[in-house]
């Protein structure tokens, strides 16, 4: 399962949703472009030890862009950015997700269902 910014960004901010679903994985799975993501939120130091301190204790997995995930991404964003407002970030976590194989977890639905073969489990807030 490729965990999404928004499932991370719920659990930084404490709601226990978003903790008992992240709990419940055998592992935690990001893309490389959600840490950046998350990273480009960032307010000062104490929130960048809580998120290093978060990865470590879950031993995530961050998953780097690829050449063939960039490729798929652009596939994606020529195919879907005008017809459904596909997003640079999310096209990238999308391929990185296809590219492994592996199920989205997003409360971000809209921004994924367009995207053939992908697969993506609803997060409610």
């Amino acid at each position: 399962m490729l965990v999404d910014t928004d499932v991370l960004i719920w659990h930084l901010r404490g709601y226990p949703q978003a903790t008992k679903r992240l709990d419940r994985l055998p592992s935690l799975t990001l893309s490389a472009v959600s840490y950046l993501e998350i990273l480009q939120g960032i307010r000062n130091k104490a929130e960048l030890a809580a998120l290093k301190k978060m990865l470590e204790r879950r031993a995530a997995t961050l998953l780097p862009l690829s050449a063939t995930s960039t490729k798929q991404a652009v596939a994606l964003m020529e195919l879907l950015t005008l017809s459904h407002g596909l997003q640079m970030g999310d096209a990238l976590i999308a391929a990185t997700a296809l590219e492994h194989d592996l199920p989205v977890l997003t409360a971000n639905i809209k921004h994924f269902s367009a995207i053939q073969g992908l697969v993506v489990e609803a997060f409610d807030i």
